[in-house]
């Protein structure tokens, strides 16, 4: 892959937001209603009937999925350079699950309702997703360095403890206070306010901006600790922002779709495969793709068994858990980043 220049950069951004606008339009027009974007021209009655459709139904959830699909995507690619670990995921590492069960306590304990205002149950995820990576750090690491591969098995650990956790409290709390959770829990894509899905893009643009600019720190980072400080780079620093970033916008979008698996684990490789491993535009990349890639899911989810619906989070599994056996097969069970 040729050197990273600002032409190939913008050129890549541009393909990649054109193609994100087609699959936007496409999946808008895909429903059991038949409904299309060309049907939002007639004047009929049958025009009105198409915009709620698609103004009002679809194309929330479209952007939600998109969004989710952003944010695990850009958050997958941080967490493999900055762990090293090709097989690093914010699902697979218990990230996802930490921010469910704190977004899950403050349903359970109607903490929501106290404070309708506040962004509550994002900011009880946060605290979920944080207290998680600060746990995989500590107990992943020996000599003051992290131990990549252990940091798995503790994220698989740690996401049993906490789905033992949530259906602990789910057997105990009042059913009607925790309507819906089971899907959500399995990671799906809810019918969203454009108010709610624009402060999600606020926050998201912004996090994945932050992440791409310290796309050059991840590049030295993902080569080793030793050579990133040979060359000017605070790990600790780097880490801990990049981390925290990242955590922030997973946390965002659990607190709204669940914890949904395996997107920050394909799509960092597909846009890797395609796009060259430099950070400065893989994460840009790995954003863009996770959207494109999410709402085709999505789309496939509502569609394909219409009128039921499959949780998408389903058909992120079946495509990611193949994909993590083959990937670790390829490591040899382990290994780092060449």
């Amino acid at each position: 892959m040729p050197p990273l220049t600002a032409r190939r950069l913008w050129v890549s951004i541009g393909l990649l937001s054109a193609g994100f606008a087609a699959c936007v339009m496409v999946c808008a027009s895909i429903g059991s209603s038949h409904h299309t974007l060309l049907d939002l021209l007639r004047q009929d009655g049958g025009g009105e009937t198409a915009a709620a459709t698609i103004l009002r139904i679809r194309l929330p959830r479209i952007l939600m999925a998109a969004l989710a699909g952003a944010a695990l995507g850009a958050s997958g690619a941080v967490f493999q350079a900055v762990l090293r670990n090709p097989l690093a995921d914010p699902y697979i590492l218990g990230v996802s699950g930490g921010a469910a069960l704190g977004a899950f306590l403050a349903t359970a304990a109607g903490l929501q309702a106290l404070a309708p205002v506040l962004p509550v149950r994002e900011a009880a995820a946060f605290l979920g997703a944080a207290a998680t990576v600060g746990s995989l750090f500590l107990l992943s690491s020996a000599g003051g360095r992290l131990l990549s591969y252990p940091m798995l098995l503790i994220g698989v650990i740690m996401n049993t403890v906490y789905l033992a956790v949530i259906l602990l409290i789910e057997t105990v709390v009042d059913f009607t206070r925790l309507h819906g959770v089971r899907l959500w829990m399995i990671g799906s894509i809810p019918i969203e306010g454009y108010g709610l899905v624009g402060g999600l893009s606020v926050l998201l643009v912004l996090g994945v901006a932050g992440l791409s600019l310290s796309g050059r720190d991840l590049n030295l980072l993902s080569a080793g600790e030793d050579a990133a400080r040979s060359l000017g780079v605070t790990v600790e620093r780097t880490r801990l922002v990049t981390v925290l970033l990242a955590s922030l916008v997973t946390a965002a979008v659990v607190s709204v779709a669940g914890p949904i698996g395996f997107v920050g684990l394909i799509v960092p490789h597909a846009a890797r495969l395609v796009f060259g491993p430099d950070h400065r535009l893989l994460v840009p990349a790995s954003a863009l793709t996770g959207a494109i890639f999410l709402m085709t899911a999505d789309t496939a989810a509502r569609t394909v068994m219409a009128p039921t619906e499959i949780p998408v989070g389903v058909i992120t599994a079946l495509c990611g858990g193949p994909f993590f056996l083959w990937l670790y097969r390829r490591q040899g069970g382990g290994g780092y980043f060449e």
